[in-house]
């Protein structure tokens, strides 16, 4: 519930800055000179462009909790089995080790969404964002049946 509150607050304020953004651009439209019109367009660009980020990031992420709650309604969650340190923190030993687990279950079933969802967790575990991300979305391409890259 956290994460929900953080992410909405977080998508809240950058809305709000790029409305900002993207005022102070027609404001240098407005002004007319061939100059201030070339910079404003270029200034309405990075709004557009970060609303376009955005979006996409809100869509992965309702895409990412469907499947969990999907996975969870079969049972098919992967348990928490990591070591901790006395701190809270996650052992990087044990995460390597769940993390080898799930990369053998994925080889052994590479079109099942759900071992691709559950090695997403583990990479997320062992602190590798970019391979979770790459995870769960062959996860989602493949729960919704869309052709999917090697």
């Amino acid at each position: 519930m956290r994460a929900k509150i953080s992410y909405t607050v977080t998508a809240a304020v950058l809305v709000f800055y790029f409305v900002l953004v993207g005022s102070r651009g027609v404001m240098l439209i407005q002004t007319g000179t061939l100059l201030t019109v070339t910079f404003g367009v270029a200034v309405l660009i990075l709004p557009v462009i970060g609303l376009w980020f955005l979006w996409k990031n809100t869509q992965f992420v309702r895409k990412a909790n469907a499947l969990a709650t999907e996975l969870d309604a079969e049972g098919g969650l992967p348990m928490d089995e990591l070591k901790r340190t006395p701190g809270g923190r996650i052992d990087r030993d044990s995460a390597d080790e769940v993390f080898a687990k799930r990369k053998a279950e994925t080889e052994a079933a590479p079109d099942d969404w759900r071992s691709w969802f559950r090695l997403a967790v583990a990479y997320h575990d062992a602190r590798d964002t970019p391979r979770a991300r790459k995870a769960m979305q062959r996860a989602i391409a493949l729960h919704d049946g869309k052709p999917v890259g090697a």
